[in-house]
């Protein structure tokens, strides 16, 4: 099942350059579970090649090329972006999938929608339509985008829009990266609630990164000093790989099959009106620690477990006072609670691991079916260096707490009438962000009842 990455502005495209280098870096590497026979790393070398790049029949020598679609209004990151994939000599872009113009969106959403959307769609689709031509069997799309800016969140959800229209059967996933609570932009409220807004009426699945978790990992885990956007970047692929890389689902006892965006989706969106999914990664280190570090599985799962209970973004500094069943004064559960969740193995003595603590029902929204609410899938073959690594793909009450605050940020803002005028002279009205706000207030009121 082949996936088409887009790539939309400055953010999107930066992720999905090192997503693409990450897949590659993996594959390349010398295999240190000696336990998986070559046949089976030759295998899953020819399944990252199928799922996320496809090879021109006509030359052998040829790089392979990125199933991918890149759009930004200014130039210079796609350039970049494009010239470093051809550098690294283990694959390239495709040609003539990029489109760019001279001027970005200067951070305004509506410029983005309202504008650089429609006179982008044509040319867009058009592309997107010759990559599908390529794939045997298309798994569905993947769009990594930023909430924050004006292109990526702007263009970025109209496209999206569009990609539905055109292929309205095929799933789609969207990666979106939260901002800093701090500010990036003075207007990434506003950004952030019309995109998430439009994408929940149009997408599967919205995976959320929030760049304050990004960077905490980065900082307390990883011990980077001077963190930078491609370490931030780094992290995420590192996250969405675990995920979507080659392995194996354990559907129910006696039935398997290769993990793909359709599978994937539909066990974690069994409900189109709960779309929002967090990921959790254990374990998380510097490069240099790895080979001098062992662990087991019973205690690498024990903390994902409480990470996920706890709503920890990382394995240091867990509240392990958060247990399950335990309730609130007004009688509501105080662990976080799930709808379903993806626990995707890999690496050594992988089918030994118990994951049966992931499945208790105090874990779930109390009509969430028995059996029905956790998917397993392992894969023997190292990921990324680590031995044995582990990744919750969850979907639960997690975001909540940010999207309630960005929604009465947004809205604090909007009813001083702050900045409106510049959205309202690209074309969108008041109306809109009424619209904005019903539909994620809505969303906050489903998690809150689960």
């Amino acid at each position: 099942m082949s996936i088409i990455t887009l790539q939309l502005g400055q953010c999107g495209n930066q992720i999905g350059g090192q997503m693409f280098q990450s897949l590659m870096d993996d594959v390349h590497m010398k295999p240190i579970n000696t336990l998986v026979p070559p046949n089976r790393n030759e295998e899953y070398f020819n399944d990252v090649l199928s799922t996320f790049f496809y090879q021109d029949g006509r030359s052998e020598n040829q790089l392979p090329r990125a199933r991918a679609v890149m759009v930004d209004m200014e130039p210079k990151v796609i350039a970049q972006t494009c010239m470093d994939a051809k550098k690294s000599g283990k694959w390239q872009y495709p040609d003539k999938q990029q489109l760019s113009q001279q001027r970005g969106s200067g951070n305004n959403w509506a410029h983005g929608f309202c504008i650089h959307g429609p006179k982008a769609k044509d040319q867009v689709i058009e592309m997107v339509q010759k990559e599908a031509e390529k794939c045997d069997n298309l798994g569905g799309f993947l769009s990594l985008m930023s909430l924050a800016g004006g292109t990526g969140s702007g263009v970025g959800a109209y496209i999206t829009e569009c990609l539905r229209d055109e292929f309205p059967h095929a799933f789609i996933l969207n990666q979106v990266v939260w901002p800093y609570n701090t500010g990036e932009v003075i207007v990434q409220n506003y950004n952030a609630i019309l995109t998430l807004s439009h994408l929940y009426r149009t997408v599967d699945a919205v995976i959320v990164m929030q760049n304050d978790h990004l960077h905490k990992i980065c900082s307390q885990l990883l011990n980077i000093k001077k963190i930078s956007f491609k370490d931030i970047n780094k992290v995420i692929c590192h996250k969405l790989l675990s995920i979507l890389s080659p392995g194996t689902l354990h559907k129910y006892p006696g039935f398997t099959c290769s993990n793909s965006i359709g599978e994937i989706m539909e066990h974690m969106v069994p409900i189109s009106d709960y779309k929002l999914l967090t990921m959790k990664n254990i374990p998380q280190m510097p490069e240099s620690s790895i080979q001098f570090s062992s662990f087991q599985w019973h205690g690498l799962l024990k903390h994902l477990r409480q990470m996920l209970i706890a709503d920890a973004a990382m394995e240091e500094g867990i509240d392990w006072q958060v247990k399950v069943g335990d309730e609130t004064p007004r009688g509501g559960a105080k662990h976080n609670q799930s709808l379903a969740n993806f626990l995707m193995l890999r690496g050594k003595d992988v089918n030994t691991a118990d994951t049966t603590a992931f499945e208790d029902s105090m874990l779930y929204a109390p009509w969430v079916p028995p059996g029905g609410a956790l998917l397993k899938g392992t894969q023997p073959r190292v990921f990324n260096q680590y031995e044995k690594s582990a990744c919750l793909l969850s979907n639960s009450k997690s975001p909540i707490i940010q999207m309630d605050y960005t929604v009465g940020k947004a809205w604090n803002m909007f009813s001083s009438r702050g900045y409106v005028h510049q959205y309202n002279k690209h074309g969108l009205v008041d109306e809109d962000f009424v619209d904005s706000f019903v539909t994620l207030e809505q969303v906050i009121a489903n998690y809150k009842n689960l």
